[in-house]
């Protein structure tokens, strides 16, 4: 098919629920992607931080082919070697004690698993999130999910929600009741714009919980397996959660979620509790043995420590440079750009030059590179940044 062809029957076909960019890709390798017409770009958006290992990391590439000349397919009711093997993988880079998983395939599925494993455990039913917090799209994730526009078209959402201030844990203190089951938190709420939270602030959060006796959901969906320089955000605070939620990158590009937490609070779910027809199918497992093999082989959370610093201190030279730049922040390559206007243009300017981006909101650029980025293509990335925001700030001074 061409390129007309293509277009033509998504926006025929195809729930029109994506903001669509002007751009096709056929091919991607490391960092990099190739759009139809043979155009190379670098690759800071990953998939929405998909792609942590790179796309089509030739060990993941290799796993899956093997894989899919065996099995593809088995329930999570049918043992498989490949699903074993992941899970003796995945347990082994978890914080202590989070030892038993459940299997899905999304971010939104592993948050549904944790707000029904809280309840059934706790015998309560109420869970408390955060104002600015992003969770998913599902009904369940979505009642947890701050964002208005998300939320109103589909009320009434599932009850016994309820958003607090994210950093300030008085206001998590005054938040608990009787009915309280659990503190839903995004260690850094990416979909914000990549904001941080004051340093002893997850640690407060493990305290209330702990001294509340309830339990403490970390969604390390965005922020998982190597993105902040370690393998969990969470370990930057010294805080282990009672459950876990991850996905995104979890499996080098295929889909797959994982809700982790300990044995006493996983056996809380008895039999037909909840399960899942695709979760832990043998394709994914295998995919993600190989991932997270190439996270430890190539030391990728070490690398984007390194290069995230080197990264911020580069976009921090930017802001020095121009008015129209209002913070630079992240950890590890989770970093957002804050512009002081509307980044439409930047992004789709940028795209022009070869350069793929994200925002979060409507005025962060948020980059979520492959690990695997050089500092070559960061400062490529830097150079076209450089080129539009400065063609942005001399067409707005001259009007």
């Amino acid at each position: 098919m061409n390129e007309k062809e293509i277009i033509d029957i998504e926006q025929k076909y195809m729930a029109n629920v994506y903001a669509k960019k002007s751009l096709m890709l056929v091919r991607g390798k490391g960092a990099l992607v190739w759009d139809i017409n043979d155009q190379e770009y670098i690759d800071c958006m990953a998939g929405y931080g998909v792609c942590i290992v790179g796309h089509c990391h030739p060990q993941v590439v290799k796993a899956i082919q093997k894989q899919a000349e065996l099995l593809i397919s088995a329930h999570g009711s049918i043992y498989n070697e490949a699903r074993s093997r992941f899970l003796k993988k995945l347990i082994s880079i978890t914080p202590k004690g989070l030892n038993q998983a459940f299997l899905s395939n999304s971010g939104a599925e592993s948050i549904e698993c944790a707000i029904k494993l809280a309840r059934k455990y706790t015998g309560k039913t109420d869970i408390i999130a955060f104002v600015g917090g992003y969770h998913g799209k599902t009904m369940g994730a979505l009642s947890a999910t701050w964002k208005k526009k998300y939320r109103e078209p589909f009320l009434p959402l599932v009850p016994g929600f309820i958003h607090v201030p994210f950093g300030k844990s008085n206001g998590v203190k005054n938040a608990i009741t009787e009915k309280t089951a659990a503190i839903l938190v995004e260690p850094i709420q990416g979909e914000r714009g990549i904001i941080l939270p004051p340093p002893n602030f997850l640690k407060e959060l493990r305290e209330i919980c702990d001294s509340a006796d309830i339990l403490l959901i970390i969604d390390e969906v965005q922020s998982g397996f190597g993105r902040t320089g370690k393998f969990f955000a969470c370990d930057h605070f010294s805080v282990v959660p009672d459950i876990m939620c991850l996905a995104k990158s979890v499996a080098g590009g295929v889909p797959m979620g994982v809700t982790v937490s300990t044995q006493d609070i996983m056996s809380a779910f008895t039999l037909g509790n909840h399960s899942n027809t695709f979760g832990g199918n043998p394709l994914a497992c295998a995919a993600a043995s190989a991932a997270i093999d190439v996270l430890i082989e190539e030391r990728l959370p070490e690398r984007a420590a390194s290069l995230g610093r080197y990264f911020m201190d580069r976009l921090e030279e930017l802001r020095e440079k121009y008015r129209l730049i209002r913070e630079v922040r992240g950890l590890g390559l989770m970093i957002g750009m804050q512009l002081r206007f509307d980044i439409l243009n930047i992004l789709q300017n940028s795209l022009k030059r070869n350069v793929l981006l994200l925002d979060a909101g409507r005025t962060v650029i948020r980059f979520l590179p492959p690990l695997v980025i050089t500092k070559e293509q960061l400062d490529r990335v830097v150079n076209v940044l450089d080129n539009v925001i400065g063609e942005e700030e001399s067409e707005r001074l001259r009007s």
